[in-house]
């Protein structure tokens, strides 16, 4: 950090009660109040006077009476940003660095201490502090912009502001190998000491400290120079994202979090969105979906919901299991998770994810991970039929070549839900499709008492009918052959099979359901 030493003389001021006294040969003879502190000063006999633009129009308004009482309650800075302008002007000494210096360039300002009032005055000497020496350096710049807040509109017109960002956008543009200052950079297994080269994304870390708005602008104007890689961008809405927004993601209560809190936490989150490059690859599918997973919990636009979940939905093939549980612990993760399958669905739909093969690989893929992501959600205890049924369902036929998995969530379902009514288990079982299940499936399903008897029927007549066109092959193939059969004994053994494995599966009493699935 650089520093500014200004000054030779000892500091002589004191503290009585709500006084700042400056001791001196001479009695004071002008009291400058700001807020509750008094300030017991001299006017002309060590340069306040001369040096201060605004208390020479104080003075030259009053009358000529020894004391004089003025209030400067709206200084910039307060009391500390004012007792540095004083000293400077008693000669004092006072060390000015990024930390400080904000506030008492504002304050000298508001004061008036210009060349114009007098040649070497503080405004003169700050602002060739900021230029040479604040603004060359990078972490100072951070810290100057850190402190901007204090005295927003002072700054901001100052141009204090402006000129600190303009100097970090630059430097972030900076090539790497150019890049001779410090900066803050904490990622794991990262040890500047070892590095002999500077990182990409060397100037995340430092931005995120910074209020949103400088933020924004800083990000906007590196954006619109298009000399960054979006993956670059995109890292630094994540490092930000990660300092603001994911330390704590659980839901806002009335005694963990006001109001204001959750505004600024929904501001910051659609000016994130906001500022997502338009390049797929420049964040990754887990960032957007913890964002979706506030995005649940805060009363963001529905423009930025909107644009999340079609970023999310274009990389949902990228996603896995764990990335999907961060939406679900979100407390309505099924209805998120079925809102990004429709937006990934509507770019495959329009042709949007490869060729052709490609594009059915990225569908299975994804639901595959439907159907995992199904069986952990089964487990739910209030989960309802009809959002495990949507959600299921929203898949197109085409991308289950086989029911395995979806048959797992199923019977996890009929497992953790033993009191669920017929209705509910015949809407969630017509799902499946029997011949999408594997032998071994099958064999399961077929002995599974959770599943209703319909269910179970259609999948013993499927097995059967399996078997009769296999049956039919071999009769055939050895026909060909010129091998003779042995008889029709075999087929009457086989129907008589059938009828009794029916029987012990359903009973004689539900004949009428067998007669109707047949008819199916």
């Amino acid at each position: 950090m650089k520093f500014m030493k200004l000054g030779t003389m000892p500091d002589t001021f004191q503290t009585a009660e709500a006084t700042r006294i400056m001791i001196a040969d001479v009695p004071s003879d002008i009291v400058i109040r700001i807020n509750n502190v008094n300030y017991l000063l001299h006017k002309l006999q060590h340069a306040l006077l001369p040096k201060c633009g605004l208390l020479q129009q104080f003075l030259s308004k009053s009358d000529d009476s020894k004391d004089v009482r003025i209030e400067l309650h709206d200084i910039p800075g307060g009391e500390e940003a004012f007792e540095l302008c004083a000293k400077f002007c008693y000669g004092i000494t006072i060390n000015l660095s990024a930390q400080n210096f904000v506030s008492c360039y504002c304050a000298a300002s508001f004061l008036k201490m210009t060349e114009t009032v007098e040649h070497g005055n503080l405004v003169a000497k700050l602002d060739s502090f900021f230029s040479s020496c604040i603004l060359q350096g990078w972490k100072d710049t951070i810290l100057t912009l850190q402190t901007t807040h204090r005295v927003a509109e002072w700054s901001e017109n100052l141009g204090i502001v402006r000129r600190c960002m303009e100097s970090v956008a630059d430097k972030i543009l900076t090539p790497t190998n150019k890049v001779t200052w410090s900066f803050t950079y904490t990622r794991s297994g990262y040890e500047k000491k070892l590095q002999k080269s500077v990182p990409k994304d060397w100037w995340t870390e430092d931005l995120s400290f910074l209020e949103l708005e400088i933020f924004r602008w800083i990000i906007s104007a590196v954006k619109s120079r298009n000399e960054l890689q979006p993956q670059l961008i995109g890292e630094a809405l994540h490092v930000y994202a990660t300092r603001r927004l994911f330390i704590k993601e659980a839901v806002p209560t009335e005694s963990s979090s006001t109001f204001s809190e959750e505004h600024n936490k929904k501001r910051i989150l659609e000016t994130i969105v906001s500022l997502m490059p338009a390049d797929k690859s420049s964040v990754s599918v887990r960032f957007l979906l913890r964002l979706l997973r506030i995005v649940n919990m805060l009363a963001v636009s529905p423009m930025t919901k909107a644009e999340l979940l079609r970023l999310t939905g274009l990389k949902l093939d990228e996603a896995t299991l764990e990335d999907l549980m961060l939406v679900h612990e979100s407390g309505k993760g099924i209805e998120l998770v079925q809102d990004v399958l429709e937006s990934y669905l509507s770019f495959w739909n329009r042709g949007n994810m490869g060729d052709e093969e490609e594009s059915m690989d990225s569908l299975m893929n994804i639901s595959k991970l439907i159907d995992l992501y199904l069986q952990v959600a089964a487990k739910e205890e209030h989960l309802q039929v009809q959002k495990m049924v949507s959600l299921a369902q929203t898949l197109p036929e085409r991308a289950r070549p086989q029911h395995n998995d979806l048959y797992k969530a199923i019977n996890i379902y009929l497992k953790e839900h033993p009191d669920l009514i017929k209705a509910d288990k015949k809407k969630l079982c017509g799902m499946l499709d029997s011949q999408k299940l594997s032998d071994e499936v099958r064999a399961d399903a077929a002995r599974n008492e959770l599943l209703p008897l319909r269910t179970v029927i259609r999948i013993l007549f499927f097995e059967h009918e399996k078997s009769g066109e296999l049956t039919l092959k071999v009769r055939s193939s050895r026909s060909k052959s010129g091998i003779s059969e042995p008889g029709t004994s075999r087929g009457h053994e086989d129907k008589r099979q059938i009828r009794e494995e029916l029987s012990f599966k359903v009973g004689d009493s539900m004949e009428s359901e067998i007669e109707s699935v047949k008819k199916t």
